[in-house]
């Protein structure tokens, strides 16, 4: 319903429940956001103009709004909330927890242990979402790989693993060419699809 909300701050919470963030728009609307902890400390001081990424939340004893400073986390937001047993309240763990092409990398790697480290995950549902995002991040084929023009950043699996990523995220395949190249400046030989997404979605947000 809602791609973003920009306007100024008005307030910023951290309680017992977690964090909010209060957005005023041009009509004089006031728009309460639960956000993580992470965007808690990005966020601009109250009284200054904002702009968040959001989710509505439509469950049948309340509606809700979650915000995000990055795009690419409100993207995964929604594909971690797609995984059976995972709600608003756990995604939003998860994303406190890890950074989103952390996150990314976990379930490339199949890595669930390290799952386990957010509160309230535990050996079982780390596995589930790992079984369950990688299909649905890996499930692209794309029938033309990404040529990488640098030297050190071939076309190799990490390139196409972080392109599928990257498409399934909703970016379109000449912006993901273009973010790559540029983010191979900042990449090692022979480097992780974590590291290339990581580098990559910086380039994709600014």
């Amino acid at each position: 319903m809602f791609d973003y909300i920009k306007g100024i701050l008005t307030n910023k919470s951290n309680s017992s429940k977690g964090f909010t963030a209060t957005i005023e728009t041009a009509g004089g609307v006031g728009y309460l956001m639960e956000i993580t902890s992470r965007d808690y400390s990005e966020l601009c001081a109250v009284n200054e103009s904002t702009k968040l990424y959001t989710v509505l939340i439509h469950r049948e004893d309340k509606m809700s709004l979650c915000g995000f400073v990055k795009k690419e986390d409100r993207d995964i937001f929604n594909i971690l909330t797609s995984v059976s047993g995972v709600g608003s309240k756990m995604a939003l763990t998860l994303l406190d927890e890890f950074p989103s092409s952390e996150l990314i990398g976990f379930v490339i790697e199949g890595n669930y242990k390290e799952l386990t480290r957010a509160k309230g995950v535990g050996p079982k549902l780390a596995q589930k979402i790992i079984l369950e995002l990688k299909d649905k991040l890996m499930n692209y084929k794309e029938t033309e790989p990404i040529v990488i023009t640098s030297a050190k950043v071939q076309n190799s699996q990490a390139v196409e693993d972080a392109q599928m990523v990257l498409v399934s995220l909703g970016y379109e395949k000449d912006e993901i060419k273009s973010a790559m190249n540029k983010a191979a400046a900042f990449l090692k030989e022979n480097t992780s699809a974590e590291e290339i997404l990581k580098e990559t979605l910086k380039i994709l947000s600014m």
